[in-house]
């Protein structure tokens, strides 16, 4: 069986040593009274939620699945499912990080962070629950009206009810201006809504009271395509004018996916018939509302790669000190063993550093992201809210596509460590994998993370924000240049930062002539620009780590962060070079393939 150990230490680290939240907080008004020793209290208990609570559940929900009762429509998750969000209601969880003025707790967004990290280590498949529920909060609190936060709000915050985001259709994925859901505007000034949706993660269950759907869909004069979409909160059931609830809504489930993964969250195929629902923001500009929540989830899914990640490396290295399997090539280490524990052969350690040094580059990179959030949301300077807002902008579809395509990578890489115990189910590794496949997928491919990435965040103002970020890296260079210490992390990343002008200038130039350049290039672009910003931050880890060791501090997290560094910059960095070499590649050798497609 498996086991999971929260990674509170790497956390404080980042949080307390490497990023200094709460000096960060002194400047924002909210949050100045948020001390080190709440921050690490409350993830403490976290912790043992995750581990103590959901985790247990993790493997016996994969097996078991949601069923669907046809008559009733009604989902039934897996055994000790609804059991366990009960406590996660009652121990406050929800509302950890949500608005005071609607029962939330009004705590960081970088709590809610590792909050989620841990869980979704813990089981994946039941964390998307609330996990979703967040996005609609973020939505209806940035856009909706004063009745529908008075309505909505307290029970989201609260966990009472919980919250769904009702985008894809059969006919139409990504591509939003097809969808066909249509509303009808009502005397009352409400609207019914008719459709199909389908891929609606926690889209039915019996967990909550009430499932706060946010649909979108066509007004009878909207315009053709994107801008001529809407959004409307529909429930499950009706609320009542005092906050009861009423009649059920004619929104169901006509039926579960059959999937992959995540087995134990009811992905369903949702029919509206005459749905009641009321407009969220302004008609016709229901993409602008939905974003929130579409990049809150974005951001979400790659805190779920990111806990898969983790937990498949803790499993991996347990099992590698354990496994015994011939003799170290450079003579016996176990010498009162019949055999060697695995952990000493080369590409095993090679395999167990890849999920180490994404793991912690990820966790880095998450926490750093809500961390600017905290400042987009909360800082008394328009200045530093709008720079916040810009960098989170750029940062989110590598941490939605670079930790998802890395937690790929580390699962695939932990489960072969197991060696053929990897593929059978008892060890838990093969879940995590199949788990983490649909984060590529979901919330939109990482291939249209790449294209937003290049195409719009980065091409779109010519580079400024990517120069933002550029600037972080210049003033750590200016910092530790001359270190010789710092030489084999400053180097390198110096050096890659300097190549990225070059690289954008010249894809934005060849895209300028031909859009399918960008097209072509972008996937390898955002995996450079992934391994550029976690360069950055493992640049600034081996910096304190050294100073620590240097201080005379011998606890061995240091040195151990030092080896993962090293690690990091000598394995794992130098893809750079490949990959920009195959974006330079050029669209020819992908478009003028009509015979090789045919």
């Amino acid at each position: 069986m498996p086991q999971y150990n929260p990674p509170l230490r790497d956390m404080q680290f980042v949080m307390h040593e490497v990023l200094k939240v709460t000096d960060e907080f002194k400047a924002l008004p909210k949050h100045a009274e948020v001390d080190v020793d709440t921050i690490n209290a409350v993830l403490e208990e976290a912790g043992k939620f995750a581990a103590e609570v959901t985790f247990p559940l993790n493997i016996s929900g994969d097996t078991e699945g949601c069923k669907l009762d046809q008559a009733t429509h009604e989902v039934t998750p897996p055994k000790g499912f609804k059991e366990a969000y009960a406590k996660y209601v009652e121990g406050g969880w929800a509302a950890l990080s949500c608005d005071p003025e609607y029962g939330g707790q009004g705590l960081p967004f970088v709590l809610n962070q590792c909050l989620y990290e841990m869980l979704n280590s813990a089981n994946q498949a039941w964390t998307m629950y609330p996990g979703l529920s967040h996005g609609a909060y973020e939505a209806l609190h940035a856009h909706g009206t004063d009745e529908q936060k008075k309505t909505y709000l307290p029970k989201l915050v609260s966990g009472e009810w919980t919250g769904t985001m009702c985008l894809t259709e059969p006919h139409c994925g990504t591509d939003l201006g097809l969808l066909r859901s249509k509303a009808e505007p009502q005397p009352d000034g409400s609207y019914k809504i008719t459709g199909n949706k389908i891929f609606i993660s926690a889209g039915e269950h019996n967990m909550a009271g009430n499932i706060v759907h946010l649909v979108l869909a066509r007004l009878p004069d909207a315009p053709q395509g994107s801008k001529g979409i809407s959004l409307f909160v529909v429930p499950k059931f009706n609320v009542k004018p005092d906050g009861s609830l009423g009649e059920r809504n004619g929104i169901f489930c006509s039926g579960l996916e059959h999937k992959m993964g995540i087995h134990g969250n009811a992905t369903a195929q949702i029919v509206m018939e005459n749905a009641s629902g009321s407009l969220v923001g302004q008609p016709n500009k229901g993409l602008a509302a939905m974003f929130v929540m579409m990049n809150a989830a974005r951001l979400g899914v790659g805190n779920q790669s990111l806990g898969l990640t983790e937990v498949a490396f803790q499993n991996a290295l347990a099992y590698a000190k354990d496994r015994i399997q011939m003799r170290s090539l450079s003579g016996v280490k176990a010498k009162d063993k019949p055999a060697d524990p695995i952990i000493v052969h080369p590409d095993v350690r090679k395999m167990l550093l890849t999920a180490k040094a994404y793991a912690e580059g990820g966790r880095a990179l998450a926490i750093y992201c809500t961390l600017l959030l905290d400042k987009e949301i909360n800082h008394p300077d328009e200045k530093v809210r709008k720079d916040s807002a810009e960098v989170v902008a750029l940062l989110t579809p590598i941490v939605k596509a670079f930790l998802t395509d890395n937690g790929h990578i580390a699962t695939n890489a932990c489960m072969q460590v197991f060696g053929g115990h990897g593929f059978i189910k008892e060890w838990g590794m093969e879940q995590f994998v199949r788990d983490n496949r649909i984060n590529m997928i979901y919330e939109g491919t990482n291939t249209v993370q790449s294209l937003d990435l290049l195409g719009r965040k980065v091409l779109g103002n010519n580079g400024a924000t990517l120069k933002k970020f550029g600037k972080l890296i210049g003033a750590l260079v200016a910092e530790e240049g001359v270190n010789e210490k710092m030489a084999e992390f400053i180097n390198p990343l110096a050096y890659l930062a300097d190549q990225m002008t070059k690289f954008t200038t010249e894809l934005g130039f060849k895209g300028f002539q031909n859009p399918d350049e960008v097209g072509a290039a972008a996937v390898d672009y955002l995996r450079v620009a992934g391994h550029l910003v976690f360069g950055y931050f493992w640049a600034r880890m081996a910096q304190v780590a050294l100073r620590e060791v240097a201080a005379g501090n011998t606890d061995p997290f240091y040195q151990a962060k030092l080896q993962t560094a090293r690690f990091y910059f000598a394995k794992l960095f130098p893809e750079t070079a490949t990959l920009m070499r195959t974006a330079r590649s050029g669209s020819k050798v992908l478009m003028d393939t009509d015979a090789a497609l045919a």
